[in-house]
């Protein structure tokens, strides 16, 4: 024990000399990311939000044709343009948002009782331009639904022939499962952390020592080469999981400056969510730690190691894709895969959903399982004496 604890601290106090190692794995990777996701949701939505409040800009063509729907749209907050002489190619080279057209044959089926046609000319492939087709599309809907009304009753029939089934809404979504829904990545951006937390140690104490060639001094030392990994491990472990902690503190603070009450959701991340989170969180900083040390085992040098390390990095990103590719209904059987039950219930904190004991002793007693074996398997590797040649 003794040996490992010296072990442990020698690895920690050589990572804490190399700033630029600390600011990456301390600073940079568990605070840019929370920064950046605050940044980038709090201006889109403002964005969005402020556009929704300011008057619509639509350059129309035809608009002396029906001039009641022109003023209708007016009421409505439309600001008509005159429009450019080629729409579809404005539209296309992003010159405008979209384009409203009038055929000339408005007035005559308006005036006749038919259906009279209008056209949005729009890029459905722009984003910017998603917001405003649908405020256009509501208005038209609505100016074409009160006039149908209005012809029902001057010919004396009930406009609710026309609705012989009304739909009523029953919302069953909270405000937190609503916020969990749009903070889906969350979990994603807690394992990621814990694994750029531990990356930098698990290369130097590993193929970092091969490539200086100290690695054999050190194990030619009386002692056994399972406490050597355990100190080695507990270093690696100790820098993701306080890379996880202070990203959970971050995203906390950096929530509460999200404009979330105007989209009717919550984000809640208190202290309930914040324990839970690193109590299943926990086996997977030693399962990560584990699986990054085996990996730079194998590497010659610090370079060839953060390749490996690098590529292994997707295997975070598995779980993330899967769910969101494929959203299905959370079974037991997820809570008792590595990375996926911890993203499953992450997930579910922060809908505000229940997770039962035994859900949550299956996500963490499955994952220990994985760890172990990860570790008796480092340990294996450990035990050759092919692991301190460099060349």
């Amino acid at each position: 024990m003794k040996a490992t604890l010296i072990v442990f601290w020698k690895e920690v106090r050589e990572n804490l000399r190399d700033r630029r190692t600390v600011i990456n794995t301390l600073v940079t990777g568990p605070l840019m990311a929370p920064l950046m996701f605050a940044l980038i949701i709090n201006a889109s939505i403002s964005r969005e939000l402020a556009k929704a409040e300011q008057p619509l800009p639509v350059p129309v063509v035809g608009a002396a044709h029906a001039p009641n729907l022109i003023a209708a749209l007016r009421r409505s907050g439309v600001e008509i343009k005159d429009a450019p002489a080629d729409p579809e190619r404005a539209v296309r080279e992003q010159d405008v948002d979209l384009v409203l057209r009038i055929p000339d044959g408005y007035a005559k089926s308006w005036s006749a009782g038919e259906p009279a046609q209008v056209e949005i000319v729009y890029d459905e492939s722009q984003r910017d331009a998603q917001g405003p087709v649908a405020r256009l599309r509501g208005m038209l809907n609505a100016y074409s639904q009160a006039n149908g009304a209005l012809r029902l009753v001057a010919r004396g029939v009930s406009p609710n022939v026309v609705r012989p089934v009304v739909v009523a809404e029953r919302d069953q979504s909270t405000a937190q499962a609503r916020g969990g829904g749009l903070f889906g990545m969350l979990p994603y951006f807690f394992i990621l952390g814990v694994f750029i937390g531990g990356m930098a140690l698990a290369i130097d104490t590993t193929a970092g020592e091969r490539e200086r060639q100290s690695l054999e001094p050190l194990l030619v030392n009386p002692v056994r080469r399972g406490a050597l990994l355990a100190g080695k491990l507990g270093a690696t472990s100790a820098f993701a999981f306080t890379s996880l902690v202070l990203g959970i503190v971050a995203f906390s603070i950096a929530g509460q400056f999200l404009p979330t009450d105007k989209l009717g959701i919550s984000l809640q991340l208190g202290v309930h969510f914040a324990l839970s989170t690193l109590l299943v969180m926990l086996p997977l900083v030693v399962l990560l730690g584990c699986l990054q040390t085996l990996a730079a085992a194998f590497a010659k040098s610090f370079r060839e190691a953060q390749t490996y390390l690098s590529l292994l990095m997707f295997v975070p990103a598995v779980p993330t894709m899967l769910m969101s590719l494929y959203p299905v209904k959370t079974q037991d059987w997820m809570y008792a895969v590595p990375l996926m039950g911890q993203h499953v219930t992450i997930l579910r904190l922060l809908r505000g959903d229940s997770i039962l004991p035994s859900q949550f002793a299956m996500c963490i007693a499955a994952t220990t399982v994985a760890a172990i074996v990860a570790a008796l398997v480092t340990a294996w590797v450990y035990r050759s004496e092919r692991l301190a040649i460099s060349a």
